[in-house]
């Protein structure tokens, strides 16, 4: 009796099999990359009706003229270049000082301005034209992911330097009283480390003046890190600091634009000038009375609420976790750093740090779950953090007045839920690392591949092809042999 021929799945012209679960994973990326240029169009847009140019605008013109930032430009080429292999790096960063050595000449002779970056801004745009023009399938896409990276850390600054200026021009009135107030039931933290940092300085003071401005650099190299077997398994970790970073910095200064308040140096410290109410950071703390909104200047950035460097401080602590003893150390040297800086600097009250750290577990979870699959803990926590720091928005604005008036109830209250949150996350991570690690041991934070169905295997084995010396279809994620890209 004859049986119809086990069919075979169409193979792409890299010679892998297709699988159909790649799809849904393209519709996704492609959904989430019109969805940020959307947003950064409408920034832009924005931006332009205030009178000043959006994020598209000013990461535009660093192709040709003096960039902001060379260091920002040769971190997000650090991170194309994960997907290269290292003869691919030198020769690209070969490439890049040289575009730079050019504009340094042209510049020169002309008295222009002088800087530095635009080198590296070339190499990134050029592995996106490679991957489009001179690879398929995966490795297109791999080459596409890389490119995205470094150009989305670039564009994130861009982003949150434009958030900023909008929060400015948008909120003439900022809600510093009412967080003042509130702070009274942390003891008013930014003052007492304030006066502790004036006793010291200013050997704590520039310690911690690094740590602070910093923390990005900390950031890429803990990010690297965990990338840095991408150009080996031609492939991304399913999770990553990076990630994390970049949405953090997407949703945080849209909070600002809810909850403005420009920091105690500002409100009520010198760095505010006239705009201040009175000058008492750190020495005086500030009287309780009716909270009201207090008029600001329109340069200030009202960038307090939540406090993102401690966000991000939070999530680069969180993920050196995973590293060696010295990374460990490192992580946790920069959150108690940063943290001392936030408050002893006068850029934030106590009130900001629990919201940011609240914030920061609530983001990080959901982007843990968007990666391994959401799961019951996962939901729960995203949303405890999400009911957290909502109630601590809405009690910093309608509650000041009882919170400073009972600090021995709010207090405790006020960190007895952050602790909640940070306890619930702790539990969820643990447990999702566990299954990880069972999942695929040795090699943690890493996507497991799924394995193919057994039929398009007999079908070979039945047709007499011979082996091809590599098994491709065991892993979705591999290619042919290492492939040169330049």
């Amino acid at each position: 009796m004859m049986t119809e021929p086990t069919r075979i799945p169409p193979r792409d012209d890299r010679g892998t099999q297709s699988a159909p679960w790649r799809r849904p994973r393209v519709v996704l990326w492609t959904a989430a990359g019109a969805a940020t240029l959307g947003f950064l169009v409408a920034l832009e847009i924005v931006a332009r009706g205030y009178g000043f140019s959006g994020p598209i605008t000013e990461q535009s013109r660093e192709v040709i003229f003096a960039p902001e930032s060379g260091p920002l430009l040769y971190g997000g080429l650090a991170l194309t270049m994960v997907v290269l292999t290292w003869r691919q790096r030198l020769i690209a960063l070969g490439i890049a000082a040289g575009v730079d050595v050019a504009f340094f000449l042209v510049r020169w002779a002309l008295d222009a301005d002088m800087n530095f970056g635009n080198g590296a801004l070339w190499v990134v745009l050029g592995v996106a034209v490679l991957g489009v023009t001179r690879r398929t399938g995966q490795e297109r896409l791999l080459l596409l992911k890389g490119t995205g990276l470094g150009l989305l850390l670039v564009a994130g600054h861009k982003t949150g330097d434009t958030w900023l200026l909008i929060t400015s021009k948008t909120r003439a009135t900022v809600l510093d009283a009412y967080v003042a107030a509130a702070d009274h039931a942390l003891a008013d933290p930014s003052w007492l480390v304030g006066r502790f940092l004036n006793a010291t300085a200013p050997v704590s003071t520039g310690i911690l003046h690094v740590v602070y401005g910093q923390l990005p650099l900390a950031a890429a190299l803990v990010g690297l890190y965990q990338l840095r077997r991408v150009a080996v398994e031609r492939r991304f970790p399913a999770h990553h600091l990076v990630r994390t970073f970049l949405v953090i910095g997407l949703f945080g200064p849209a909070i600002y634009m809810i909850f403005p308040v420009v920091g105690p140096v500002f409100a009520y410290g010198t760095d505010g000038g006239a705009w201040a109410t009175a000058n008492l950071w750190p020495d005086v703390l500030p009287p309780v009375t009716d909270p009201q909104p207090i008029p600001f200047d329109g340069i200030t950035p009202r960038n307090c609420m939540p406090s993102l460097h401690t966000a991000w401080a939070v999530t680069l602590f969180i993920h050196s976790r995973d590293g060696s003893r010295a990374m460990r150390w490192a992580g946790t040297f920069w959150l108690v750093g940063t943290l001392t800086a936030t408050l002893g600097f006068g850029y934030h009250y106590g009130a900001d740090l629990l919201a940011g750290v609240v914030f920061a577990l609530t983001i990080e979870t959901a982007m843990r779950c968007s990666a391994h699959g959401w799961d019951r803990a996962g939901v729960r926590v995203v949303a405890l953090g999400t009911a957290v720091f909502a109630a601590q928005l809405a009690s910093y604005r309608w509650l000041p007045t009882e919170m400073a008036a009972r600090p021995w109830l709010y207090g405790p209250l006020l960190l007895l839920v952050t602790g909640a949150v940070v306890y619930a996350y702790v539990r969820t991570a643990r447990a999702a690392r566990e299954r990880e690690r069972e999942r695929k041991p040795g090699v943690p934070g890493q996507r497991p591949a799924p394995a193919e169905p057994a039929e398009p295997a007999k079908a070979v084995e039945t047709t007499g092809a011979a082996p091809t010396g590599t098994d491709d279809s065991q892993d979705p994620d591999a290619t042919d042999a290492e492939p040169e890209l330049v």
